[in-house]
């Protein structure tokens, strides 16, 4: 997966200056925030539902083979056929040869990350293939030539006269040519674009939600429909999708239903939620006969085992994004990366490397609401910082970050010298730097990096830690 994270301190500063996407963010931040509370206030059982989530997932990943091998072989027993991809190249190329098997030449494809995150569209594009998103935000970005900047809304990022005006420069040269200005309107375009696409696709390409291993089933969970086009009219369909999305039976995708939609948008369950096993059957009257699935691992195997184990429960809900003060700030492109907030600060550099992802766990607040809100429980702040220790062991930290944060850990070993020193640090520092009034608007040395940003109160009362002895 090509990342371009380094960058994410020179975009996240134009992001931040940016007011359509600083008015996007905001209506983001209030919208699903508190649409997911009323969701789960509406449930009373909900966060019940989140320990048996955690818990199902904790029991796969701990058995990921057994339950692998089971569903191959139930989709296999059923007339489809499972491929194993290591990596992303892998990934690609089985896809292709497969849509080269059958002689395609134009894809349809409903949204999923995983292709995104193994960039399977270029793949095929640059072998003659055309491949056509039909999620409606991912059609939109696809016309733009951008990257999602959402994991489930695409186009979150964009207002309805930039999607206008995207519309209106593609749509002209096929014959579309008056400009739109409702949304109405332009949705009913773009759905009269992609009809004729659906019924020509040579192969539809998906991704899945779940996997159920005692049935060779995969589950997907839409709000448009256009998965189901996509799975259900052209002759092949193909599911790409990661190897920790299995589940053992249909019982615990009713738990996990029960979460996902509320965790993400607030809705007590999506539009859509389709299970497909196999191809068409004899009886069937439509439907795919060719059914392929590609299990991607791409490094989630690296992880069992270690500290971001508990990473491999994410089913790609959100609500992390959603509620994090930083991504909501700066917006999904900043992080450079297909994954972004709090679960792709933890994901791309397991994927990319911490010497390219490596400002991703550090753009963080560690406040944990990120934590609060995940369906299954991930301790996203914790994995973070697992990350900001490898980044340290590793010499990757900037050298002022490393000579300070040596500093504060000798020091932080004489509880008794410490004290001194934050006491003396809390009533004398204002005497080092610039003062405004009661502000304080340039700290002397490392600690100019805070202030360069934002002003800081001065401190009257001596340390925390003296004012609390006083209290108490």
């Amino acid at each position: 997966m090509q990342v371009t994270s380094d960058q994410f301190v020179k975009v996240s500063d134009k992001a931040l200056h940016d007011s359509k996407l600083q008015a996007s963010m905001s209506f983001l931040g209030m919208g699903l925030s508190l649409r997911r509370k009323l969701a789960k206030e509406g449930l009373a059982e909900f966060d019940t539902l989140r320990d048996e989530a955690r818990d199902i997932k904790d029991h796969v990943l701990q058995n990921l083979d057994v339950y692998l091998q089971s569903f191959e072989e139930k989709v296999e027993a059923s007339g489809g056929h499972v491929h194993w991809a290591s990596n992303a190249g892998e990934a690609r190329d089985i896809v292709l040869t497969i849509c080269q098997g059958v002689g395609a030449r134009t894809v349809t494809k409903s949204k999923s990350m995983v292709t995104e995150e193994i960039e399977l569209v270029p793949h095929l594009e640059a072998h003659g293939i055309q491949t056509v998103e039909t999620d409606l935000g991912e059609y939109i970005i696809q016309l733009r030539n951008e990257k999602p900047s959402h994991i489930i809304a695409p186009a979150i990022h964009l207002n309805k006269n930039q999607i206008a005006e995207t519309f209106f420069e593609h749509h002209s040269k096929i014959g579309f040519n008056e400009k739109l200005t409702e949304r109405a309107d332009l949705v009913a375009e773009a759905r009269q674009i992609l009809r004729e696409k659906f019924l020509a696709a040579d192969v539809g390409i998906s991704g899945a939600n779940f996997l159920v291993a005692d049935s060779g089933t995969i589950v997907l969970v839409t709000n448009e429909g256009n998965a189901e086009l996509t799975t259900g009219l052209p002759d092949t369909h193909i599911v790409v999708t990661g190897i920790e999305k299995i589940v053992p039976t249909f019982e615990d995708v009713s738990t996990f239903v029960r979460l996902l939609a509320r965790s993400a948008v607030g809705m007590e369950i999506s539009s859509y939620t389709s299970f497909i096993t196999g191809p068409r059957r004899r009886d069937d009257r439509d439907g795919p006969t060719n059914f392929h699935i590609v299990l991607v691992d791409n490094g989630r195997s690296d992880m069992l085992g270690t500290e971001f184990q508990d990473m491999l429960r994410c089913i790609r809900c959100s609500a992390c994004l959603n509620h994090c003060p930083v991504y909501l700030s700066v917006g999904g492109h900043a992080y450079g990366s297909v994954y972004s907030g709090p679960m792709g600060a933890v994901l791309t550099p397991q994927l990319s490397g911490i010497d390219k992802a490596g400002h991703l766990p550090n753009a963080s607040t560690f406040c944990g609401r990120c934590e609060e809100v995940c369906p299954v429980r991930i301790p996203l702040p914790k994995l973070m910082r697992h990350w900001r220790e490898k980044e340290f062991e590793k010499h990757l930290a900037p050298s002022a970050l490393r000579r300070g944060i040596i500093v504060w850990g000798w020091l932080n070993r004489f509880p008794l010298l410490y004290r001194v020193a934050i006491a003396f640090a809390a009533r004398f520092m204002h005497l080092f730097g610039s003062t405004k009034g009661e502000w304080m608007t340039n700290l002397p040395g490392i600690a100019s990096g805070w202030t360069r940003h934002r002003d800081m109160k001065v401190s009257r009362s001596g340390s925390f830690m003296s004012q609390w002895k006083k209290r108490t």
